[in-house]
């Protein structure tokens, strides 16, 4: 009896550490693959937004990761993870992220592209 629970609690522990170090979000676009659009998109979001966001990263920074964040059904607030829900956030700001409402709609458009490759 006392193998048959080491045994489980040994297999979970190898589990547990095997899935820490997984990251179940899909893999961004290369870079060296992005079109002249999603490409300014990065340029903006360099500029406007990796002060407190992670792009290809799972990691927090001081706002929520946003690798795979349309490829997810769900945004980290729980509003849909589409085109409209993260333009209202970009627009007019969310808790603690400010207003971006001064973005031009270009740049605003060749963000979400990017976006659309993380």
């Amino acid at each position: 009896m006392m193998r048959k629970i080491l045994f489980i609690a040994a297999t979970a522990i190898v589990s547990l550490a095997a899935l820490a170090g997984c990251d179940s979000t899909p893999a961004s676009k290369p870079l060296d693959q992005l079109t002249a659009q999603e490409s300014h998109g990065r340029e903006i979001f360099m500029a406007r937004c990796s002060a407190c966001h992670f792009d290809r990263s799972s990691q927090a920074l001081q706002g929520p990761a946003l690798k795979g964040v349309f490829k997810k059904q769900y945004l980290p607030s729980g509003a849909p993870a589409n085109d409209d829900r993260v333009t209202a956030t970009i627009l007019h700001g969310r808790t603690m992220m400010p207003p971006q409402g001064d973005i031009a709609p270009q740049d605003l458009s060749d963000l979400l592209a990017y976006m659309h490759s993380l």
